[in-house]
């Protein structure tokens, strides 16, 4: 597969019409259907069901086309850290991370590495555990962070400071708010909305003898903030980490802690093999640093 055949295979998909995406190319119409037409000759799939105005993809198109838009990422970032490496230190750095309190360090680090290299830029990638650490198999992400344990053994990683309060985000009105704790008695009695990277046997071993079978789980989230919408609407409980949700002021939202005492520690994972940037490399450096303080 070309590089260049992939970019208009993309452009398409993004304007829907081969019209559209040939303008937007600046090549003529003919020119691209014909190029298209010998990508789906090699690859032996049809990539496009094409209607009246629009066309769509089809199974073997939609595969192609997430493969593609990683390809042409890998390659951009490929050009652009080659092109930076003797230069001063800039550029770009990725970091995938789900929702946690443990972001503020990394963010403060990112703060003092501009101070120094005004010309870096950070780009966050916002997911659970397994999306995060997908991009990062990938090559996608510099950086992921992610709950203990870490469980694959080819991650270099780093230790944060502090550790994740677990606990349920409820109704601010609701008899349960008027507790100092939230107990697992407390969480089989409710229709519970919990985040589709939580397991059990892992995040919840030895805590309250509790496992996934007791509960009446009603709905999973990805982000914590859309199933807050959900809380409030009523339309269940919200199993997760303290500090996420702003329960101050106005909010008609509350969080209680589970009790006893659950938390969660945070690592910044990274590939062992993985040749940085001249900003990541930074980056980790000076973040190391910090923590050494």
């Amino acid at each position: 597969m070309n590089l260049r055949v992939l970019r208009y295979f993309l452009a398409i998909v993004e304007e829907r019409s081969i019209t559209g995406a040939a303008e937007y190319l600046g090549i003529s119409q003919p020119s691209l259907s014909r190029q298209i037409k010998d990508l789906e000759c090699s690859l032996g799939h049809k990539l496009f069901d094409r209607g009246s105005r629009t066309i769509t993809l089809t199974p073997a198109g939609e595969l192609l086309r997430d493969r593609a838009r990683e390809i042409v990422l890998l390659a951009d970032r490929a050009e652009s850290e080659l092109t930076s490496m003797d230069q001063p230190v800039g550029g770009s750095i990725y970091i995938g991370a789900g929702e946690s309190q443990g972001f503020k360090v990394l963010a403060k680090a990112a703060r003092g590495l501009r101070e120094r290299f005004p010309q870096t830029r950070f780009h966050i990638y916002s997911g659970n555990r397994d999306a995060v650490t997908d991009q990062l198999e990938s090559g996608l992400l510099d950086f992921a962070l992610v709950f203990e344990p870490i469980g694959i053994t080819h991650y270099s990683y780093l230790n944060l400071p502090g550790a994740d309060q677990w606990g349920l985000l409820m109704p601010r009105d609701c008899e349960l708010a008027s507790h100092d704790g939230v107990t697992a008695e407390d969480l089989k009695a409710l229709p519970l909305i919990v985040s589709r990277q939580v397991h059990f046997d892992r995040e919840f071993s030895g805590w309250g003898s509790l496992i996934e079978e007791d509960l009446d789980i009603v709905g999973t989230y990805n982000l914590l903030y859309n199933a807050s919408l959900f809380v409030a609407q009523g339309c269940g409980y919200a199993l997760g980490l303290d500090g996420i949700i702003n329960v101050t002021g106005e909010s008609n939202l509350a969080f209680r802690p589970l009790k006893p005492r659950l938390t969660s520690r945070m690592n910044l994972v990274w590939k062992a093999d993985r040749r940085f940037t001249p900003a990541a490399r930074a980056y980790l450096d000076f973040l190391q640093g910090s923590l050494a303080l």
